[in-house]
């Protein structure tokens, strides 16, 4: 049987409809560097609904992500083609080389890291604790016994919530005064500003944008619950593109290029790991 090189077998999947295309999207062909730089391309799939991260705005992705991965087009001298998807496609996506890698916000994960190549983690969310920027009774996590914490009703926070408050009883002897669910985030916000409640609990990128957006309002007194790492994802065949996004991201820390940005769209620096990041089993 004669071989064929994946490009030609790609080629002739995608023409024979053995390659289950997503609508409008044409096929990222390659997986290295060399064949993204004879495209002129780089070509990437996200989800832009994860402010500061990835969102849309006037029609336009923008955001933490767009910010670096302009810098990486330009270190490659392409082009960057953002692919705006539903979260359910991308990895599907990936797998098929629609695209030559995906960055969103993707959790790390054991059974993710298992299948896919993850880079060094883009970003850290964890559970902060927002307060009023005038209320000196709230200076750290065990200040909020006795308060009212608010929080988004069904979200990850809530149960976080849940568990904190059995740390408050053994340490201090008493939990919340009460605790009130909302249906968005941006409504334990509203709460917060009108005095409804003491405490927002919610994801540390979502209360940066609310006190991006409402300078000076608000404040962070602490965080609470295990972080969550993100990170931008590659075909497990495409070893060499992760090698590239990691270097980049070594090479735009170590200039100072991601402080900077962290600080556009976070209000400040974010620490994220890059080394021992990865699960046990990890691809």
């Amino acid at each position: 049987m004669k071989m064929q090189s994946r490009r030609t077998f790609m080629k002739t999947a995608l023409a024979s409809g053995a390659v289950m295309a997503l609508p409008g999207l044409a096929l990222a062909e390659g997986g290295t560097l060399a064949d993204i730089k004879k495209r002129g391309k780089l070509t990437v799939g996200t989800e832009a609904a994860y402010e500061p991260f990835e969102f849309v705005e006037n029609g336009q992705v923008v955001g933490y992500g767009r910010d670096i991965l302009e810098l990486m087009a330009q270190k490659l001298g392409v082009k960057l083609e953002q692919m705006n998807l539903p979260f359910q496609g991308l990895l599907p996506g990936l797998m098929s080389h629609k695209f030559d890698f995906v960055a969103t916000s993707v959790g790390i994960t054991p059974e993710r890291a298992k299948r896919f190549a993850f880079s060094e983690p883009v970003g850290v969310v964890r559970s902060v604790l927002m307060v009023r920027a005038g209320d000196t009774s709230i200076k750290k996590d065990l200040d909020i016994s006795g308060k009212i914490i608010g929080t988004q009703m069904g979200s990850s926070s809530q149960p976080v919530a849940d568990e904190f408050e059995k740390e408050l009883k053994e340490k201090t002897g008493k939990g919340y005064a009460d605790t009130k669910l909302f249906q968005a985030y941006p409504d334990v916000s509203n709460a917060l500003a009108n005095n409804t409640i003491d405490v927002a609990l919610m994801p540390s990128n979502i209360a940066a944008v609310q006190m991006r957006k409402q300078a000076g309002v608000f404040r962070i007194v602490g965080e609470i619950g295990q972080p969550k790492l993100l990170a931008w994802v590659a075909n497990p065949k495409d070893l060499e593109i992760r090698q590239f996004i990691n270097s980049s991201l070594d090479e735009f820390r170590s200039s100072g290029k991601l402080a900077e940005l962290q600080k556009k769209w976070f209000g400040g620096p974010m620490e994220t790991p890059h080394a021992d990041y990865l699960p046990s089993g990890a691809i």
